[in-house]
């Protein structure tokens, strides 16, 4: 949509188109989602490849920041591959999809709370290295 269109949209329409956006990107995390939308040759359309084109300002700081579910960006960027748009028709392409994000949900936290703690550690390491060492008055007498 160009910037002529918008001026004519009035405030609930722009709120409104926001949130169906919103909405069907947020899909785009769901690879069955995804697979139903192949299955029925959505990616096939032109026009319907043009609006994920557009539908790439979802990226933007300012927009993301309204996404529960991230993993829909690059759906969304891989999504702008016709390779891609291709294999999910096949079924077992999406069940495997399904699978590492579930597995990344799993172990997410894991593995987030141990890279904390690496950096928390190395910061205290390097913090120490910098102090001075201070001379205690046993070690002089």
């Amino acid at each position: 949509m160009d910037r002529k269109e918008k001026r004519f949209e009035s405030e609930e329409q722009q709120r409104t188109r926001f949130q169906i956006e919103l909405e069907f990107v947020q899909c785009l995390a769901n690879p069955n989602y995804l697979n139903f939308l192949a299955q029925r040759g959505y990616f096939k359309d032109q026009n319907f490849i043009n609006y994920l084109k557009y539908l790439l300002y979802w990226k933007e700081p300012k927009y993301a920041k309204f996404l529960k579910y991230p993993q829909c960006l690059h759906m969304l960027e891989l999504l702008q591959y016709e390779h891609f748009r291709k294999e999910l028709v096949n079924s077992q392409c999406a069940k495997f999809i399904d699978d590492q994000q579930l597995l990344h949900w799993q172990h997410y936290q894991r593995k987030r709370s141990a890279l904390l703690q690496e950096q928390a550690e190395k910061s205290q390491t390097s913090k120490d290295a910098k102090e001075p060492k201070q001379i205690s008055a046993q070690s002089v007498t």
